[in-house]
């Protein structure tokens, strides 16, 4: 009998402390754990309670924000109301000569590359035969002493010359008149904007 009361106590002080110790796998999930009771449920740790405020910000935006994203705002476009009141004459004088100038060049040399054209394609012997025809077998005419090569460049140069002139004061003359106008009644008004 005593064996077994021996046998007995040493089996209740064998359980004792298994009961009471922490099991290493439920330390870590449910904290420390209670005193260990034959008829009480082991106790865990409360959970925490999710806030009715909304959902915890986390550092990754979600799929759902991403519509949510605004885009950058178009840039306004600038407008500025300027008036020309006044024209500087001597800048005027200056384009318009060189304009001119150009042109007369240019007419220059459609006059030359003209006559060659007429030349090459016979212009000129089908004229002479019109005005024989016209005038008679005594009255052939050829163009050709009238209107040579070198008189039509003459000509041509001098044309030019005489349009540089007339164009450069007639476009003084212009920004003098715009002037006086712009003085009197208000200049130009021009809007600019931004692209």
């Amino acid at each position: 009998m005593s064996s077994s009361s021996g046998s007995n106590a040493a089996g209740k002080s064998g359980r004792a402390p298994l009961a009471s110790a922490p099991r290493p796998g439920a330390a870590g999930k449910s904290g420390p754990a209670a005193p260990a009771q034959s008829g009480a449920p082991a106790r865990t740790a409360p959970k925490p309670v999710k806030s009715a405020a909304g959902p915890a910000k986390s550092s990754r935006p979600s799929s759902s924000t991403k519509g949510l994203v605004r885009p950058a705002p178009r840039p306004r476009v600038r407008r500025a109301r300027l008036v020309v009141s006044k024209v500087d004459t001597w800048s005027v004088l200056k384009l318009a000569f060189l304009l001119s100038v150009a042109l007369g060049i240019i007419t220059v040399v459609a006059s030359v590359v003209l006559w060659i054209v007429l030349d090459l394609t016979g212009m000129f012997d089908g004229i002479n035969e019109l005005l024989g025809m016209l005038g008679g077998a005594g009255g052939a005419l050829n163009v050709k002493d009238f209107l040579s090569l070198g008189q039509v460049a003459i000509f041509a140069t001098i044309v030019s010359v005489v349009n540089v002139i007339l164009l450069t004061a007639l476009s003084v003359l212009a920004a003098l008149l715009y002037n006086i106008a712009a003085a009197l009644v208000g200049g130009i008004g021009l809007v600019l904007t931004d692209d």
